[in-house]
């Protein structure tokens, strides 16, 4: 009669736990600080190194004590687990925190109701504000979603539902689509929009080159969503009598849709952050433009306005303007949460 293992799952860090990591972390600092001083070993680097080494060894020993070999190793791996973890969080926070801090005090309502037309370039950083950066980001990252999102949608549909004789091409195509960088695809449309036909900067401009990088992460996110819809859905409703492209549009698309919104707001904050493009197609402005004047006239955006900032040394209304920036990624975010949890419920 053959017993079933039923698996065992990894112990958690208990607070115990965690107070004799730190005691542990402390005692591997002294140790390769005696280590340092009595050989001749140097170097920051090489010091992170060996008091890691050291703590590993030190933590095993201790953990050794009360537990067996396999309880230990399995502690030491939740351990360098949890330690990865934070290590791969410490960088977001340390960024978001520099931002929050140094962008907060310049933060008013005059930030958010004025602009620099007419503005000193060398006046404070109190006076005027930045709703022409706001507007021209929203309008520039709404023009690229309206162009981008069927044309990615329908991709991912190519690619996943047709499955056509150009799949492997098209694929290809859009991976090497996602390694462009940024300042080509502002090159690209500078030829042939802003020079070649002669239409000039203009927010448009920038939306075609915002819309070149996003299109390769709205597609492959998408199909991905569309791969994971249940086969069986398709399968149902190709039995009921429905042709193919009722069942993509009726069954396969509304079951991702939480998924396809989730691709257009990563598509969004891939592309909400770049400046290249925008100096050689939106190029700035320091005035508030309609949705209807971005065809024809220059247009500033947030990442643009930033680096202009920089360039006067107004480092205060740069760094608030980031803070106004990430604040407007994680919006999206989290509007993109709330959507996905509305469609999930239906």
């Amino acid at each position: 009669m053959t017993v079933a293992l039923r698996p065992r799952r990894p112990r958690s860090l208990r607070p115990s736990d965690a107070l004799r990591s730190v005691g542990v972390f402390g005692a591997a600092i002294v140790v390769t600080l005696l280590a340092f001083l009595f050989t001749p070993l140097d170097g920051g680097l090489g010091f992170v190194v060996i008091a890691f080494a050291v703590f590993l060894a030190l933590e095993y020993a201790m953990v050794r004590q009360t537990m067996d070999r396999k309880h230990a190793i399995d502690h030491l791996v939740s351990t360098l687990v949890y330690i990865c973890a934070v290590l791969t969080a410490l960088p977001l926070v340390l960024i978001v925190g520099t931002v929050v801090v140094k962008g907060l005090p310049g933060l008013s309502l005059n930030f958010f109701t004025k602009t620099l037309e007419g503005v000193d370039p060398s006046a404070s950083s109190t006076v005027g504000g930045a709703l022409h950066a706001i507007t021209g980001t929203l309008t520039q990252v709404g023009f690229a979603v309206i162009v981008t999102v069927p044309f990615g949608i329908l991709t991912a549909v190519y690619l996943t539902e047709i499955e056509g004789r150009f799949t492997g091409i098209v694929r290809l195509l859009v991976d090497a689509m996602s390694g462009i960088p940024s300042i080509v695809a502002g090159l690209f449309v500078y030829a042939i929009w802003v020079i070649g036909p002669g239409h000039g900067f203009s927010g448009f401009a920038a939306s075609l080159a915002l819309s070149i990088l996003m299109l390769p992460t709205v597609a492959r996110t998408t199909e991905e969503m569309l791969k994971l819809v249940d086969p069986s859905l398709r399968e149902a409703s190709l039995a009921l009598g429905s042709p193919q492209w009722r069942t993509v549009g009726q069954v396969v698309l509304p079951t991702a849709r939480a998924g396809i919104v989730t691709a257009v707001i990563l598509g969004v904050a891939r592309v909400a952050g770049e400046t290249a493009p925008l100096l050689m197609t939106a190029f700035g402005n320091d005035k508030v433009i309609s949705p209807a004047a971005a065809f024809h006239e220059p247009q500033s955006a947030l990442p643009l306005f930033i680096f202009q900032q920089l360039a006067q040394d107004q480092r205060e209304r740069a760094w608030t303007a980031a803070l106004a920036l990430i604040g407007l990624v994680l919006l999206l975010f989290m509007l993109a949460r709330l959507v996905s949890r509305k469609a999930r419920a239906r």
